[in-house]
């Protein structure tokens, strides 16, 4: 007996079965994304938490303003762990990375 194939409203699932489903480096690309988002917000949060502008952050670091202002940009993807590091020190804080098995599909 065939399954009926149910029909979903969800936005984000449809777009996830329309674009990403069963395209591994799409998938991929969407993860890294992601990710890039995650650090970008932390960054962000932990900034405003402390009180302190972009600017302020930037001299703790030793960096300009641009490069905080990117940093907090959802789109940058190529954050590096030592400027993490910096930023963390600035803000008392620790960098901690963690590996996790990757979801299927």
């Amino acid at each position: 007996m065939a399954r009926k194939k149910v029909k979903t409203s969800d936005a984000l699932k449809i777009l996830h079965q329309r674009y990403y489903q069963g395209d591994p480096r799409r998938i991929a690309e969407l993860e890294k994304a992601r990710v890039s988002a995650e650090v970008a917000r932390k960054i962000y949060d932990l900034r405003t938490k402390a009180g302190l502008t972009q600017k302020q952050l930037a001299e703790l670091v030793g960096t300009s303003h641009s490069v905080i202002s990117r940093l907090e940009d959802d789109d940058y993807t190529r954050h590096s762990l030592d400027m993490l590091h910096r930023i963390a020190a600035a803000l008392n804080q620790r960098v901690e990375v963690r590996f996790r098995p990757a979801k299927s599909a």
